[in-house]
């Protein structure tokens, strides 16, 4: 894709596999060391995800050839149809010029012009300015998860905020997908509906077949993310035992000092109606619809939080969706 170059002369280019350490200088101009996925660093590790098509790494640079920000579009594989938009950075001296907008709306140019049915990504809400951009791109919140950053990370945009923070997800749709049904539990149900509405997500929300009978046994894989302190378990076949499973592996995990839990059901599954109520039961409560490369396709992530308060004045949101959207989310985490 070829650089553009915007009307104060700041270019906006992809790199090359051999350039792998600008990424890092970006991250380290907002994050210093504290960034929480240690391979940005690493210009060795971007310049292979660059050249091998799991990664497009997208800088804006000045006339002067200096470094004004970042963003990039991550893949599991090289075809796969949902990119996540992430390592978004705007340096000091260019804030306040809308320049995150500018290269995440080259990003998605690409993303276009390639096929790719959407990038989703994550957003601060320690402050709203990222979700804000994400907005004014077309992008629209799936889901807020709770806790979801750890205190550790220290984004000189939000260096007042203490504890661990919230993360806002965005969809922003950029071909159309191809259609399939999505089953979500009963009392989700309308907002999974909604949330596929605004944002333009792939999918139409269906009901599971009358007397559907899962599977005896569940199919659960576990990822801890030291990184964050927590650990995301994706449900790859919900089965009649998933409230047992879940709650076995909550129990260690948090017997681990871990701070949160976020479980994972496949959106296409039909046995997804039925399990979601079950973890209901385990007082694991609505975040959002995210992707998963394990389940391929969408998930409906919910989330479990431990000993960490979470203060709704303490979560900013960039637009009324996202504040609807949030206020569900806090009202089943207090249920």
């Amino acid at each position: 894709m070829e650089p553009t170059t915007l009307g104060d002369g700041t270019t906006l280019r992809l790199l090359g596999a051999e350039e792998g350490a600008l990424l890092g200088d970006a991250i380290r101009a907002a994050y210093g060391d504290s960034y929480d996925a240690d391979w940005v660093y690493d210009a060795g590790e971007v310049g292979r995800r660059i050249a091998i098509g799991l990664l497009v790494s997208c800088v804006a640079e000045a006339a002067d050839g200096s470094l004004l920000g970042h963003a990039g579009l991550s893949r599991h594989t090289p075809d796969e149809t949902v990119a996540e938009a992430g390592q978004a950075v705007t340096l000091p001296a260019a804030r306040g010029h809308h320049l995150f907008t500018a290269i995440k709306g080259h990003l998605a140019g690409w993303a276009r012009k390639h096929g790719l049915f959407g990038l989703f990504s994550e957003a601060t809400t320690a402050h709203p300015f990222s979700q804000r951009a994400n907005v004014d791109l077309g992008a629209h919140e799936t889901g807020f998860l709770l806790g979801w950053i750890p205190d550790s990370v220290a984004n000189d945009a939000a260096a007042d905020r203490t504890g661990r923070k919230s993360a806002a997800l965005f969809y922003l749709k950029t071909n159309d997908g191809h259609d399939r049904p999505v089953y979500a539990p009963d009392r989700h149900r309308d907002v999974v509906a909604g949330i596929i509405e605004v944002t333009g997500l792939r999918g139409r929300v269906a009901e599971a077949p009358t007397g559907l009978r899962p599977p005896p046994t569940s199919a659960l894989h576990t990822e801890v993310r030291d990184d964050h302190n927590l650990a995301v378990l994706t449900v790859e076949r919900p089965g009649s035992d998933l409230a047992a499973m879940v709650g076995r592996a909550r129990a260690e995990l948090f017997d681990r000092g871990l701070d949160a839990v976020y479980v994972d059901l496949p959106l296409e599954q039909p046995e997804t109606e039925a399990a979601g109520e079950q973890l209901e039961e385990l007082g694991v409560t609505f975040a959002g619809i995210f992707p998963n490369a394990r389940v391929d396709g969408d998930v409906l992530r919910m989330q479990c939080l431990h000993e960490v308060t979470v203060q709704a004045d303490d979560i900013a949101t960039g637009s009324d969706h996202g504040q609807e959207l949030l206020a569900y989310v806090l009202a089943d985490l207090a249920t």
